[in-house]
């Protein structure tokens, strides 16, 4: 909010200039909220888009301050089966699921933090995750620092996990588990 400075709000400029501020907050959180429907109702792919959306609705506003909002809302671009993408909202329960993410069943109920599942072949593990989660799973994963973890591989949805020999698959659960619960393991 912007301080009065010297002014102050018994004087006249004073309570204008809090009543500017005041307006210019709530006409932010009306953006706000106009984008976060837009996003959660339509596969948009461009912040173009967004802008003629928003000016559908009386809302006009410049590239720079719609590229600031969707980086504060920690939007992500995720691919379309048909090679196009849409902006995404980064809470599963409030985004929208699109023909992307309809490959699973199961993925209306993420995880918060990204976890969907947990799937072991020999000594590797494959770990399904919601879209652009992955790298930051596997970096997780990483700072274990767990002997029993050679390394990892992310991908936007996937990371592979490469286990020391020997290791059991129920060990390696154990492990990833102190970060992420695998109960729901496939």
């Amino acid at each position: 909010m912007r301080r009065l400075g010297k002014l102050s709000w018994k004087s006249k400029e004073g309570r204008q200039t809090l009543i500017n501020t005041l307006t210019q907050m709530s006409r932010k959180n009306d953006r706000i909220e106009s984008l976060i429907e837009i996003i959660k109702n339509n596969n948009v792919g461009s912040q173009e888009e967004l802008l003629r959306m928003l000016s559908e609705k009386g809302i006009f506003v410049t590239q720079a301050t719609l590229s600031r909002d969707l980086k504060m809302l920690k939007t992500t671009k995720v691919p379309l089966d048909h090679g196009a993408y849409a902006y995404m909202l980064p809470d599963a329960s409030t985004a929208k699921i699109t023909s992307a993410s309809r490959r699973s069943a199961d993925l209306s109920h993420h995880m918060s933090n990204g976890f969907i599942s947990l799937e072991f072949s020999g000594n590797l593990g494959v770990m399904l995750t919601r879209n652009g989660y992955a790298s930051g799973i596997a970096y997780d994963i990483d700072m274990l620092n767990a002997p029993e973890i050679v390394g990892t591989i992310a991908g936007a949805n996937t990371v592979f996990i490469a286990l020391r020999e020997g290791v059991s698959h129920e060990r390696a659960s154990e492990v990833i588990s102190m970060i992420f619960p695998v109960n729901n393991r496939k």
